[in-house]
């Protein structure tokens, strides 16, 4: 056994601890964290099958920005796990007959796709540019129009999910751009004409108090 295959066992038993840990950790933030390092296990796997531009991808996107987001959603909701164990037992059964069916069609899917014979070869020119330059080349020539629907999808999703949970507060104050933007100048200024009221002269101090 070579230095490689023994790295990938470890990375697959390491993956495959942490991906029992975020299902069975009874703390919501222990199974982030655990997800994190099942990601950062699956981004070895891929450099050792010298896939490097997909395993940096999924440490800037997965790890980098969406897990983080997670952890801090977590943290700031203090959700509370027992509530949500309640009953867990009693549909553990269903849960684990989808979760072998699901098994069982991904492993069909990728033992026949995996096939030797079905394997597609590439050209020497192909290998000499790398994986990542023909990845960019098959990705944004032949799928550019996926790749384009799926990104709007995505910005209809993030739009959507940003329109629901979106709560205005009460107490607080803000100007609408709009009414500004549609002021005119004699709706800030505007002149009103008083009449002069004329004011007779003040009577002496020594005669006020002879008055009194």
């Amino acid at each position: 056994m070579d230095t490689t295959t023994a790295l990938f066992y470890v990375f697959s038993a390491v993956l495959l601890l942490a991906a029992l840990r975020v299902i069975t950790a009874r703390n919501t933030v222990h199974a982030t964290l655990y997800l994190v390092l099942a990601f950062f296990s699956a981004s070895c796997i891929w450099m050792l099958l010298e896939a490097e531009f997909l395993a940096i991808v999924l440490v800037l996107v997965y790890v980098g920005a969406v897990m983080v987001l997670f952890l801090f959603v977590v943290m700031m909701l203090d959700i509370r796990s027992d509530q949500f164990r309640q009953g867990f037992w009693k549909s553990f059964p269903l849960a684990a007959m989808v979760g072998v069916v699901i098994a069982l069609e991904l492993a069909f899917v990728l033992m026949r796709g995996f096939q030797p014979t079905q394997a597609p070869s590439l050209d020497a020119t192909a290998q000499a540019m790398g994986n990542t330059r023909v990845l960019g080349i098959e990705l944004y020539t032949y799928y550019l129009y996926p790749l384009q629907i799926a990104g709007v999808l995505l910005l209809v999703a993030i739009i959507a999910a940003i329109a629901l949970t979106l709560r205005r507060r009460k107490d607080a104050r803000y100007i609408d751009p709009a009414q500004q933007v549609r002021v005119k100048a004699a709706d800030r200024l505007r002149v009103v004409k008083i009449a002069p009221v004329v004011e007779g002269p003040a009577a002496p101090h020594g005669k006020e108090g002879g008055a009194s």
